[in-house]
């Protein structure tokens, strides 16, 4: 099979395609056979060196959508299954962005119906972050959420559910998204640099990564979670403080599949590219101004 690897940290530039041999699932593993992947700023992170793994070949690619072609023991799944997963780790030999890759079978979720595979592809990795992020800040309906990033692929989510579970949702993003966020269900809009004019939310969700700065718009005895493992700021007024690490989560994952096709959530996509042109789309990925994912497709 074909996959995306890196020997070396770098720009686009060092992402190399080589052939590898077909990967076999052990117990309580499944293959899928890969028909579209994510690429994420995670991918570009490890590319770049950000996440360590210094002279180790490193996989990338955490999203997938495709189809079950093999199964170990105890799995629960079919070949044939039609579905979404996130390989979750910055340091394995072999990611989404391949021909096919061995997953466990708790990290899997049958595909949302309604959507081809490009689309659906770009639904684990960052709803999954939007959805544990919102379970660590614990609000409750009624009370008043701000997500900064909104027009972002995991603030668009967060904006998404939270406006499902019936918080009040502030968003903060681009002047030219605001008719975007409102759209995905924002109840007020605030444009990106805004000084906050006073303590008022109940929460943050900060996927624009602003950490400290975004306490000005939080009241005492707020919650706070940013989308960085380990790079929340220290509370202040009483302000909890976190950030959400993602993890695989299967149940968790046919919920945000099933909402997709009762049209709850949004799938974008910014632009798909095969993978053999998988330099192009690390390139595209850095130029930014994106909104949606871009997409591998084999």
């Amino acid at each position: 099979m074909r996959a995306a690897v890196i020997n070396s940290f770098g720009g686009p530039e060092v992402v190399e395609i080589i052939e590898a041999e077909l990967p076999e699932p052990g117990p309580g593993q499944v293959r899928i056979k890969v028909a579209a992947a994510g690429l994420n700023p995670i991918d570009a992170a490890v590319r770049s060196g950000f996440m360590g793994g210094a002279g180790k070949r490193l996989g990338l690619g955490w999203d997938v959508a495709g189809e079950i072609d093999a199964a170990g023991v105890a799995t629960g799944w079919t070949v044939g299954d039609q579905v979404v997963a996130l390989a979750y780790g910055t340091a394995k030999s072999f990611g989404t962005h391949a021909d096919h890759v061995v997953v466990d079978a708790t990290a899997v979720a049958t595909a949302p119906a309604t959507a081809d595979a490009p689309h659906a592809a770009t639904l684990p990795l960052n709803a999954l972050t939007a959805a544990q992020a919102l379970d660590l800040l614990a609000l409750k309906p009624g009370e008043h959420l701000l997500v900064t990033g909104a027009a972002g692929a995991v603030g668009a989510y967060a904006v998404q559910l939270a406006h499902h579970q019936g918080l009040i949702v502030t968003a903060v993003a681009g002047v030219a998204d605001e008719q975007s966020v409102r759209g995905l269900g924002a109840d007020h809009f605030l444009p990106r640099g805004t000084v906050p004019g006073g303590q008022d939310v109940d929460g943050v969700l900060d996927a624009a990564l602003l950490g400290a700065d975004a306490l000005a718009f939080v009241r005492d005895g707020g919650a706070y979670v940013g989308v960085r493992p380990g790079a929340h700021p220290e509370g202040v007024r009483g302000i909890r403080t976190d950030a959400v690490e993602v993890g695989p989560d299967g149940a968790r994952l046919a919920e945000l599949a099933e909402l997709v096709d009762k049209g709850v959530l949004t799938l974008r996509v910014a632009e798909t590219f095969p993978l053999a042109e998988v330099v192009g789309a690390h390139t595209r990925l850095a130029e930014g101004g994106l909104r949606g994912r871009v997409v591998l497709v084999p």
